[in-house]
């Protein structure tokens, strides 16, 4: 299954350095960054406000352990957001090109 990964980072250089190593890992087949993202969240028990980056990435189900993995490796935070969500429905051409990016077989 074809999937898209929410990940949220503190700075830019954060942010690339997650991205290009996704990417250069073939663990997803692209990142993109959003800039400009206000958090507010509970944090230790109390109310917390983040200005963030939130990071997209495409990739394929078999991947995801990976990366996580990869994320936690690289991520500044304690406890990062690392979400996973299906894709449902994709441009046949698309989808193909997130399994030949990831190395993922055709079946």
């Amino acid at each position: 299954m074809h999937i898209v990964v929410l990940i949220t980072v503190a700075n830019i250089e954060e942010a690339n350095l997650i991205s290009e190593a996704l990417v250069k890992q073939q663990l997803c087949a692209c990142v993109n960054m959003v800039k400009g993202l206000d958090s507010i969240f509970l944090w230790n028990g109390s109310l917390d406000r983040a200005d963030e980056i939130l990071l997209v990435a495409k990739s394929h189900d078999s991947k995801f352990d990976e990366i996580v993995s990869c994320v936690k490796a690289i991520h500044s935070y304690e406890c990062p957001e690392i979400i996973c969500m299906p894709i449902v429905a994709g441009s046949k051409e698309y989808l193909e090109w997130i399994d030949a990016s990831v190395n993922i077989a055709k079946k």
